[in-house]
């Protein structure tokens, strides 16, 4: 079971640093993180779709409301008007806000069903389990690989190889992340051992409650290497804001020997990993 691990572990540890793309919240950040799964390109498109409808409605309103208040103020009417209805603005505002609705609805109902239908069945399936206040991940392999995922602490850096603050944020970087490899479709389970949380990765465009005594499934399928991040998404108590999820994807090839190396030793498997990583980005950023 060592073997993977010896393989990897030729390339220094000590060499780790950024990973090749870490999708993490930005400063005045207003717009969603880039996306990485097809889910999310369209959940952006999406929003952007939306606005072409939010946008004029809402000048519209603004326009009419100065309009009137302008028109209908009370040194020009003395005497306010005593209309009761009009059926042609009565069946304006009502046909076309149904027009408008039917053109929101029609795509939000096919993005949502595409949110809970994968195009093909999931190759790996990992159980997430929010606790107060981490998380507990278990892949549902031949031979199961269980770990906790923490907050990573100012004190564990230099020991786990992740001093490099751009890529490990505080706040966000955790001890062990979920590796899983690039264009594979993925299924978690989420659910809860205590509280309701909820796991939410906005790159991945995917966000689900975590409650007690029940399973809620979501997938991905990522399209680009690199470390991603999310959070607990539902006030799980007093430390809600120091539960976030890390999930690393790599390479087919690199999965397969971290997966084989964490059944026994999964710090070492980890170390390994990044500096694998690492090794490829140099030689990505040297062939440039």
């Amino acid at each position: 079971m060592r073997k993977p691990l010896a393989i990897l572990s030729g390339i220094p540890a000590l060499t780790v640093s950024a990973p090749a793309l870490a999708a993490q919240p930005e400063p005045w950040q207003w717009r969603f993180q880039p996306a990485v799964t097809s889910i999310m390109e369209q959940t952006t498109w999406f929003e952007i779709y939306t606005l072409w409808f939010i946008v004029p409605i809402t000048i519209l309103v603004l326009a009419l409301l100065a309009w009137a208040i302008f028109r209908f103020r009370e040194s020009a009417n003395p005497t306010p008007s005593r209309t009761s209805h009009n059926t042609l603005i009565e069946v304006i505002w009502t046909v076309g806000p149904v027009v408008i609705l039917l053109f929101l609805a029609v795509p939000s109902f096919q993005l949502l069903t595409a949110q809970y239908t994968p195009p093909e069945d999931p190759e790996i399936t990992i159980k997430a389990t929010g606790v107060q206040w981490y998380w507990d991940y278990e892949y549902q392999t031949e031979e199961p690989l269980n770990f906790s995922s923490l907050i990573l602490q100012d004190d564990d850096r230099a020991g786990l190889g992740k001093e490099d603050m751009a890529a490990y944020p505080r706040l966000l970087a955790v001890d062990n992340e979920v590796v899983v490899p690039v264009d594979t479709t993925v299924r978690v389970l989420v659910t809860a051992s205590d509280v309701i949380h909820a796991f939410a990765m906005p790159a991945f465009g995917v966000k689900t409650d975590a409650v007690p005594g029940r399973i809620n499934e979501i997938w991905f399928k990522a399209k680009k290497e690199g470390l991603y991040y999310g959070q607990c998404s539902e006030l799980c108590g007093k430390d809600h804001a120091f539960m976030p999820i890390g999930i690393r994807v790599v390479t087919r090839e690199q999965y397969d020997t971290w997966l084989a190396a964490a059944q026994s030793d999964l710090p070492g498997a980890n170390k390994a990993l990044m500096a694998a990583v690492e090794a490829e980005t140099r030689v990505a950023d040297a062939g440039n």
